[in-house]
Order: C-alpha cells, then sequence, then structure tokens
C-alpha cells in the first residue's frame, strides 16, 4: 500500500464525493477512481458504497480512515523530528491543544520552554477533545491541555488554569445594566453557541451552567470557532459565551463583557499517560503547573511531588 493512495483515499473520505476530491488533489477523477478500486482489491474490502446519488463509507472504509490518519500523523511527526535534529533540537514534546488557550498565556509559556530548554522543540497540534485522548493513547502526543473533564482510563489530568466565564454582548445591550448578569436574564435572550463537537471540553463545562434554564433557552446559531461566535454577537444574533481571557484577547469593540451572576470559573486540565513522564516533559509540566498560582501546589521539587487526578472510564 503505498502513501500516496491512502492519501487519496482520505481526501475521498473527507469529501465524499470524487469530482470534489480529484479537485482538490490537482487530479483527473478517472485515475483517482482507479486508485481507490486498487486500494479496494489490494485490500480485498468495499471501502465506498457509491449510488448515483451519494458516496459514503463502509464500516471498513470508517476503519481505514482512523487508521490511514493516525499513519500521516506519525509520518508527520516523524518529517518534524528530523527537521528539529537538522536544527540542532536534541528533543521533542507533542503537544495537543483543545478548547483554546489563551494566547498571552501559551506565549508565555512556549518562551518560558525556549529559555530553560532551547534543545527541546515543542510541536503544538490543535486538535479536538476526542482526537487529544485517542491521541495520547495511541503515543502521537505526549501532553495535552484541555477543558474536556471525562475520565479516561489510563490518563491523569492536573487542573492547571482557571479563567472566569463571561457572557459576550452587543455594545449597547440592555443587559449591560446588570454588572453581573443573573441566569434568568439570559434564557430570555437568544444565544450563540460553540458546536458541542468542535468545543467539547468548553461545552461540558458550560452545559451545567445552563441547565437551570435549558427547557427555556433560544440557540439562534451554533457555531465552530469564537471568531464567528464574536462577529455573530457583534452583529446582534445573540449573546455569547467564552473565557474574559480569550475574548480581551479579540478587543472587538463591538462586544462588551460581563461574568455571570455567581462567578463561575472555566478549568483547564494537563492530561498525560499515566507513565513516568521524561526529564524534559516532567520541567514542561512543573511550567504548566505554575502559570496559575491559584492552581500549583505548594513547594512542588518534581512532578512526583504533583497531587494528580487519576481519570477513569
Amino acid at each position: 500500500m503505498e502513501l500516496r493512495h491512502l492519501r487519496c483515499f482520505v481526501v475521498v473520505a473527507e469529501e465524499l464525493h470524487f469530482a470534489r476530491a480529484a479537485a482538490r488533489l490537482h487530479i483527473e477523477q478517472s485515475p483517482l477512481s482507479r486508485i481507490i478500486k486498487d486500494l479496494e482489491y489490494r485490500l480485498g474490502v468495499q471501502l465506498f458504497e457509491r449510488t448515483t446519488r451519494r458516496t459514503r463509507l463502509t464500516w471498513a472504509g470508517t476503519v481505514l480512515l482512523d487508521e490511514a490518519r493516525r499513519i500521516f500523523a506519525v509520518v508527520d511527526q516523524a518529517k518534524a523530528s528530523v527537521k528539529g535534529a537538522a536544527a540542532g533540537f536534541r528533543g521533542h514534546l507533542r503537544v495537543a491543544l483543545s478548547d483554546g488557550v489563551p494566547q498571552a498565556r501559551l506565549a508565555t509559556l512556549l518562551a518560558q520552554s525556549r529559555e530553560q530548554d532551547p534543545e527541546v522543540e515543542i510541536c503544538l497540534h490543535e486538535v479536538s477533545s476526542s482526537a487529544q485522548v485517542k491521541g495520547l493513547q495511541d503515543d502521537l502526543y505526549d501532553v495535552g491541555m484541555t477543558q474536556n473533564t471525562d475520565r479516561i482510563e489510563g490518563l491523569v489530568a492536573v487542573p492547571v488554569w482557571q479563567d472566569r466565564l463571561v457572557v459576550a454582548l452587543p455594545a449597547r445591550h440592555q443587559l449591560l445594566a446588570y454588572r453581573e448578569i443573573p441566569l434568568d436574564e439570559i434564557a430570555r435572550h437568544p444565544l450563540v453557541l460553540c458546536e458541542p463537537q468542535v468545543c467539547e471540553g468548553f461545552w461540558q463545562q458550560l452545559q451545567p451552567v445552563l441547565e437551570p434554564v435549558e427547557p427555556r433557552l433560544s440557540i439562534a446559531e451554533r457555531v465552530p470557532t469564537l471568531d464567528l461566535m464574536m462577529a455573530l454577537v457583534a452583529a446582534g444574533y445573540g449573546l455569547g459565551f467564552s473565557s474574559q481571557a480569550r475574548i480581551a484577547e479579540l478587543k472587538n469593540p463591538e462586544v462588551v463583557t460581563r461574568p455571570l451572576e455567581g462567578a463561575t470559573m472555566l478549568t483547564t486540565f494537563l492530561v498525560r499517560r499515566d507513565v513516568e513522564p521524561s526529564e524534559q516533559l516532567g520541567r514542561f509540566i512543573n511550567r504548566v503547573i505554575h502559570a496559575d498560582p491559584e492552581l500549583a501546589p505548594p513547594a512542588v521539587a518534581g512532578v512526583a511531588d504533583v497531587q494528580v487526578l487519576n481519570v477513569q472510564s
């Protein structure tokens, strides 16, 4: 099985349309169809069900898509490691980011890492929370940062950052009369919410907050990014939610924030496999957990001293 054929399969599986996939790959549709048929012949399975109306993956195709993505992630990491070695790096850390990390906080962490471990290359990957969990389990990532509160067997998590949950409102909204907005008032206005599949961890922490008024909520839009949420809020589509730190970074003059009544906080967790970390990963973990003095354990001398939360399914 050749990697180029596998890459063609992934594009077809993502598009579920041979013409669009061929255009994306910059090849004709006929050779693309032959590549897929050859792949099916070599594997001895049917990967796609094709009718005049649609193309869809078989179960075997779905399994191959997951495996192909894992293969390409490993190949990409191998390329990055080789390039890093050529540039003088003696090690690397694979860090998965989910649910958004404030830019200022991330920049400070990376600057400290470059200063204290200049020979260690840090490779960042922005992925969904579920992809982060699978990547940690498959040893595609060394450590992750997420707001996901699920309990996963074989992983340990440490709460490292807390940020205040705030409501994003248009600049001249009537609820700006409140210094802290009561939850009952939220239910009187349309909302612009994140897609649960995209912002999994954030949604897990937001949902319990909204649960008391959930039957009365009116959801105007669901969006995949904070940028789009801010644009829709500024345009008056509804109210949004995020952390104070992330909204402040976007500096949209047409959007103003107010905290919810009750000072709700969002927690970010550092997640890793439940094994003894390497020295360089241990140093990185300590830098992360000391980023927020309110959450950092006292007198942490090494990773062994850190109190961790064992997560189990």
